[in-house]
């Protein structure tokens, strides 16, 4: 199994709490969704995970594809902004992640949404998520494992932004017989 290079210095680190966001629409979704969870937290890419339920999500961006499994993972984690970015890439191409176009259908899509109170504004990096908050299918199960979480550039809680979200695209719960 893969396994992020995590030298013994990085277990000093600051504990910042992540807020992840995971979706698939190809294959198994339930069994990817899992596995890549179990991995992150094998790997210790996170610790002292959360996990929300799973909820079926229509496709945002461009409709012609299958519906979205997603859910949000809540963990602690010792990793640079960089670091976590390059890992979670790992997990999704050990799941099979191939290059497509932005909005497409996918194997394993896995967002940072938050990293404590890190703000970062890279080109290939952003932290909060930038569009997180008009995202009803981040923002519920976000809501369920991080309701009182709070936006460090908005101020607001995640319950107060799926409030407000205007976002009208399907979220409903999923069970493993839907």
């Amino acid at each position: 199994m893969w396994k992020p290079n995590i030298p013994s210095h990085e277990k000093d680190k600051q504990v910042a709490e992540a807020v992840l966001s995971l979706g698939a629409n190809l294959g198994n979704r339930a069994a990817t969704l899992h596995a890549a969870i179990a991995m992150m937290q094998e790997t210790m890419i996170v610790t002292n995970v959360v996990v929300s339920p799973l909820y079926e999500t229509e496709p945002v961006g461009y409709s012609k594809q299958p519906p979205f499994l997603n859910c949000a993972v809540r963990g602690d984690c010792v990793l640079s902004p960089d670091d976590l970015a390059h890992a979670l890439r790992n997990v999704e191409q050990y799941y099979g992640r191939q290059l497509r176009p932005r909005w497409h259908e996918r194997e394993l899509d896995i967002d940072i949404i938050l990293l404590g109170n890190t703000i970062v504004a890279f080109e290939h990096l952003y932290i909060p998520h930038p569009r997180m908050n008009q995202r009803r299918f981040v923002l519920q199960p976000v809501t369920d494992i991080a309701a009182s979480m709070r936006h460090p550039i908005l101020g607001k809680t995640m319950e107060q932004l799926l409030e407000e979200c205007t976002d009208t695209h399907a979220v409903k719960l999923y069970t493993e017989q839907s």
